[in-house]
């Protein structure tokens, strides 16, 4: 089932961005560049080092220099805004034999772009990192055939908080051989128990899924008259550490937005892939949290900051009740922002009047 998104896709004008912004009024920006000239800047200006010292530590060229870069990052974002159909997974389509929907993944090794200059070496499903989301409905029953076309290492698909047989738990040595260089697994279950979940390997996990070889696993329900009326439905995948700080695989200003008209409902779904904890903080807006690893609150909370550690999900509502754009990103700092400008874990909601 594909997740209705009315905004997805859509593009935002520079001057339309940055009026919602309130950086400035048609008049004074009649001489700002169409959106598709804006040079993408160097991912190295605005990338922080490695081992980044919390201090002080002035900008050579001093606070213009600073400004500049931080300007520069944001003028990358703006000019890509709603261009990267990709960034934002549409459901996988699945083949059919009889009754059971049947999903291919291939495992193979390559480079993924995080951002355009500097391609990471990274492990992908089907090509792409995050792999294709899969999702179904409650109560069909399920094929996933997975084959490793990776040269130098095996591997294994865990599917995890989905409610699944012991052999089909996708962990070598436990449930099963690993799926070594060339070999193919298939796994069968019925698919039990909705909400957000997800799939992963689950052999030399650390590398393997912080390198790419994850995905969002999402059971709609049979019954949905629980569920909350939404516009718009997003899947945010948190990563670190193997390809870096990343949302759905792309570090900023290389993400995409969410794209909203004023007064829409919008659902996302986080799910944290990597080694850290990650807050989601979104600005101007109020998240209702409602589900906690795909369960149903039975007291929905609303938040700001919405911590997420590692394996787990949250999906929250939010009510685009303010036009703007407004920030979204983590709030460890050190994964969202530095003297060089914004990088990494770093979007926005931009909510049109």
């Amino acid at each position: 089932m594909k997740p209705k998104n009315s905004g997805r896709g859509a593009t935002v004008s520079r001057r339309r961005f940055l009026t919602l912004a309130g950086l400035g009024t048609g008049a004074g920006l009649a001489a700002c560049a169409p959106l598709a000239t804006a040079t993408p800047v160097p991912v190295s200006s605005l990338q922080p080092p490695p081992t980044m010292v919390m201090a002080a530590t002035p900008v050579p060229g001093g606070p213009e220099d600073m400004d500049s870069m931080h300007k520069a990052g944001v003028d990358t974002f703006v000019a890509g805004a709603g261009k990267d159909d990709t960034f934002w997974r549409k459901p996988m389509a699945p083949s059919a034999d009889g009754a059971v929907k049947v999903f291919e993944l291939t495992c193979t090794e390559g480079k993924w772009a995080v951002t355009p200059d500097e391609p990471v070496d990274a492990m992908m499903y089907n090509g792409m990192v995050p792999g294709p989301e899969i999702r179904v409905t409650e109560g069909d029953k399920v094929r996933v055939i997975c084959n490793n076309q990776m040269a130098t290492q095996s591997t294994a698909i865990h599917f995890h908080g989905v409610l699944v047989p012991n052999n089909m738990d996708g962990v070598p040595f436990i449930t099963q051989d690993p799926i070594k260089p060339g070999g193919s697994f298939t796994y069968e279950f019925t698919a039990k128990n909705p909400g957000s979940h997800m799939y992963h390997s689950h052999h030399n996990a650390a590398e393997q899924v912080t390198k790419g070889l994850m995905g969002a696993f999402i059971i709609e329900p049979k019954d949905k008259s629980a569920e909350p009326k939404i516009d718009a439905d997003y899947t945010l995948i948190l990563n670190d550490s193997g390809i870096g700080l990343t949302l759905n695989g792309k570090g900023f200003p290389y993400t995409q937005p969410i794209i909203a008209k004023l007064g829409q409902t919008i659902r996302i779904r986080y799910m944290n892939e990597g080694l850290m904890i990650h807050p989601m903080h979104l600005h101007g807006l109020v998240q209702t949290v409602i589900t906690k690893d795909g369960w149903p609150l039975p007291q929905p909370y609303k938040a700001d900051t919405v911590n997420v550690a590692p394996g787990e999900r949250y999906d929250v509502t939010v009510v685009c009740d303010e036009p703007g754009v407004w920030a979204f990103h983590c709030h460890i700092l050190i994964h969202a922002e530095s003297a060089h400008g914004m990088f990494g874990m770093v979007t926005a909601v931009i909510v049109q009047a």
